[in-house]
């Protein structure tokens, strides 16, 4: 999506005769229905008009396409200006500009960080350029063919010339994307930069093609972990995600050398990020490190080990990731660094009969120097989850270990809709939000009347093995123990769950498209789209959400010991419960990339997430219905 377009000439024209920054602004809430803070508009103020200056020279014809704020596909992320054209050959080409207000900065020995005051880190403008041009590579098909060239560069207007922000250090990402400061010599320097690539103009039709042109692929963590672990940078780390990732890599390497403890605690929600930033950890850290990859879930470490046994080559890496219940026994910094993804999901006991160590946390944190804790506290899905910061924090501080904190915050997943998790945490009752429909956020998200059509609009979306069905684990596993038995039947629907011999690796097996998953073989991965059967413990009593414990099926052990609790609790294990199972759907609801379908066996849930598409008038007038 492009906030604002215009040709050369019209944008100069609104830079002239009108406020710019007002022109922009319109734009942004027409496209968006939202609003922005006092200080991107006055960014906006007063960067725009250097472009304008660096753009009103008779090199730049008049005809190049100019947008302010280009969205990048499936983020929330944006690029301050693209200008588009063709060269002298007719080659269509597209230069991106990061802006920035800086007048000066502070060195930072982190790789491609700058320090912009006193604790205050950010990445070098001319690396958050490149990392802009290489993601957005990642996703659109003219640019990943080469059909459409990218440029990208920096211009820092208000800085004059040092020896910091271009020093040796960050070299290698200026030779990437070309530094532009304050004066005379580097506006002339950038006004010869944007020159060569647009000289014949006609940039309009550029722009149209860049902004529509087809979406490659979503470009999965499970597929690119052996060029990861190859020294392949399948994915470049955009801005928060590059900071956590320089950070982390300072307090292993702080804690290698003073041999005191560290902790370092990520938070952040689906699809920031936190597995693309814990394996590439691993990748780097393994140089020189003894490091490994850790979950409580099986199915992660099963479908990046499936892709590394395809060559010879990268078998030998398998290793590299285990199971949290593995250092019972573990001598006391045995490992400099353990990585662990999806910490939310750690227990106290583990082992086959859950009956073995004493707490999870404490073992890694204790086994490793630095040990790197990445959770999100809404996706603790059984009552046995123990994984919390506050309680990563405490044991922490008993061992006498730095704790360092961090936040993912930035949406790469649910088309990059932070608005769209916004309104699942307000549908599903989690917790209140201003995000009372689906208004404006461009997320596929549709509820089906049956589970018939649902099941075969997620076969329609399958290409490339990226579609999948999911269900709240409410029906027994019948064909565990014959295989000619239905699990999930519900009127004629009649499918079978995820097959046993896949099991951790069901997301990933082309069969698997024709039976359900649960949140045991899809927690920690992720598909294009997904379809998610809500079973009858979740229902609509007096106009609100209820959850129904006993409405799972009684072998689910995620469920294990509420019967046992809520005769001595009662209210508590129905509150833990509640959070449970509601924790469940938000995260087999936030599965996929590009669009989420729904069933649900209760009509009136059905209905409740049907109303809540729409304006909020119709939520009013269901709950007035129900009550």
């Amino acid at each position: 999506m492009i906030i604002y377009q215009a040709d050369k000439d019209a944008f100069l024209r609104h830079c002239n005769d009108e406020e710019i920054e007002e022109v922009i602004l319109a734009s942004y809430k027409a496209a968006t229905n939202g609003d922005v803070g006092e200080s991107e508009i006055r960014s906006w103020r007063e960067s725009l008009r250097y472009v304008a200056r660096a753009l009103n020279h008779s090199s730049i014809p008049g005809d190049i396409g100019v947008a302010v704020e280009f969205v990048l596909p499936q983020s929330k992320k944006r690029i301050d200006v693209v200008l588009t054209g063709h060269d002298e050959h007719g080659s269509p080409h597209v230069i991106i500009v990061e802006l920035k207000q800086w007048t000066a900065i502070k060195p930072s020995k982190r790789d491609a960080m700058i320090e912009l005051r006193e604790g205050h880190l950010r990445v070098h403008p001319s690396y958050q350029a490149w990392s802009y041009a290489a993601f957005l590579e990642g996703f659109n098909e003219a640019v990943y063919n080469g059909e459409l060239q990218l440029h990208p560069c920096a211009y820092l207007h208000n800085y004059a010339r040092d020896s910091v922000i271009e020093s040796p250090h960050y070299q290698p990402y200026i030779q990437r994307a070309p530094l532009f400061l304050k004066g005379t010599a580097d506006l002339e320097g950038l006004r010869r930069f944007i020159g060569q690539y647009t000289s014949k103009g006609n940039g309009i039709p550029v722009l149209a093609e860049l902004e529509s042109g087809r979406i490659r692929p979503s470009k999965a963590l499970a597929d690119e972990v052996h060029r990861l672990l190859s020294g392949n940078n399948a994915f470049a780390l955009l801005d928060e995600q590059k900071h956590v990732f320089e950070a982390v890599k300072a307090a292993c390497a702080q804690a290698h050398a003073d041999r005191k403890p560290r902790v370092v605690i990520v938070e952040g929600g689906p699809g920031t990020g936190k597995s693309v930033v814990a394996v590439n950890l691993l990748a780097t850290l393994r140089d020189g490190l003894n490091v490994k990859y850790i979950s409580k879930n099986a199915a992660p470490r099963a479908v990046y080990s499936d892709t590394l046994i395809k060559s010879k080559e990268n078998a030998r890496l398998r290793h590299l990731f285990g199971g949290s219940g593995a250092f019972i026994d573990s001598p006391e910094n045995d490992f400099d660094a353990l990585i662990v993804d999806e910490a939310h999901r750690l227990t106290e006991q583990g082992g086959f009969y859950g009956n073995e160590g004493k707490n999870q946390i404490m073992e890694l944190i204790n086994a490793a120097l630095c040990s790197v804790f990445f959770i999100d506290e809404d996706q603790r899905v059984t009552l046995k989850d123990i994984g919390t910061k506050e309680a990563i924090r405490d044991l922490a501080i008993a061992r006498g270990a730095t704790v360092e904190e961090y936040v993912l915050s930035s949406q790469f997943r649910c088309a990059g809709s932070d608005g769209y998790l916004a309104w699942l945490d307000d549908v599903l009752q989690i917790r209140p939000t201003a995000n009372t429909t689906l208004d404006e956020i461009s997320y596929d998200f549709q509820v089906f009347d049956d589970p018939f059509t649902l099941h075969a609009a997620i076969e329609a979306k399958n290409a490339g093995n990226r579609a999948r069905v999911v269900a709240g684990y409410c029906w027994p596993w019948n064909s565990k123990k014959n295989s000619n038995e239905m699990d999930i039947v519900i009127g004629n629907y009649r499918r079978q769950w995820n097959l046993d011999q896949d099991g951790s690796l069901w997301i990933i097996s082309p069969s698997s498209i024709d039976q359900v998953g649960c949140i045991h073989t899809c927690q920690g991965l992720e598909v294009d789209y997904i379809g998610v059967i809500i079973g009858p413990d979740l229902v609509m009593e007096g106009g609100a959400l209820k959850t129904v414990p006993r409405a799972r099926d009684r072998r689910d052990k995620t469920m294990k010991g509420f019967v046992k609790l809520s005769k001595s609790h009662p209210a508590h294990a129905a509150e833990l419960a509640d959070t449970i199972i509601k924790n469940t759907y938000r995260t087999l609801m936030t599965r996929g990339m590009k669009g989420c379908y729904v069933y649900a066996t209760d009509p009136q849930v059905a209905a409740y997430f049907r109303a809540r598409l729409q304006h909020a008038a119709a939520v009013e007038q269901f709950v007035e219905v129900e009550v």
